[in-house]
């Protein structure tokens, strides 16, 4: 018996093996399931058209992500966007319906990962991570962040420029936002393959990158 299985392993397509090597190196990175309740309120708004949208967020602590809120079947494209935060990053689902040119009435389902514009000082921090040692930064950028959270002088000298810039800065907003942006960026892939049925995803770092013009734009 387990020489069959091994022989059925040997047999499996090469690309095969090399996607599920990378789905587990992408899940072990981030670190962050989906919560059941978070694949439960999809398939609602997907087969039961009983949400308009639904916003999810990570929760750190329970190292998930979970649903943030649902908008009614009556709610707007405006009202979607203005639940969203402006100085934090989310995933959202949003079931568009639309009229065709034909006048056939259709609905498309849009997965929207909203990330903010890195500001001057994500930049510096950003720039900063090349002096991270290559082990330390190819274990994924995310664990970088977590190191220099815990440990500072791990990745680098007391006076080199990024030791002295994480302690200057890590408590300040921007420096959260960085790693808020690392955890939604390294889950994104995964939470997404849970979401089955998804017609479009667009990743908006503006406000203007989801204008409702750019949601029908893409449904026509």
């Amino acid at each position: 018996m387990e020489s069959e299985t091994r022989e059925r392993d040997e047999k499996r397509p090469e690309s095969e093996a090399k996607s599920e090597s990378e789905a587990e190196r992408t899940n072990a990175s981030s670190g962050m399931g989906v919560a059941d309740h978070s694949k439960s309120t999809y398939l609602e708004l997907q087969r039961k058209k009983v949400h308009r949208y639904v916003i999810f967020k990570i929760d750190e602590k329970k190292k998930e992500v979970v649903v943030e809120k649902t908008g009614g079947p009556a709610e707007s494209y405006d009202d979607f966007t203005a639940s969203l935060p402006e100085n934090d990053c989310r995933y959202a689902v949003y079931d568009f319906d639309f009229v065709t040119s034909e006048n056939c009435q259709k609905s498309k389902i849009f997965f929207i990962a909203c990330v903010h514009q890195i500001s001057s000082l994500e930049r510096e921090v950003n720039s900063s991570l090349k002096e991270v040692p290559s082990f330390l930064h190819r274990a994924s950028v995310s664990r970088c962040i977590h190191l220099m959270e815990l440990k500072p002088v791990l990745v680098g000298p007391p006076n080199s420029s990024l030791a002295l810039m994480i302690g200057n800065s890590l408590k300040s907003p921007s420096v959260s936002r960085i790693r808020a942006k690392m955890l939604y960026a390294t889950s994104k892939e995964r939470f997404r393959r849970e979401l089955q049925g998804i017609h479009y995803e667009i990743q908006a770092t503006d406000p203007t990158e989801m204008d409702l013009e750019v949601i029908r734009d893409r449904a026509n």
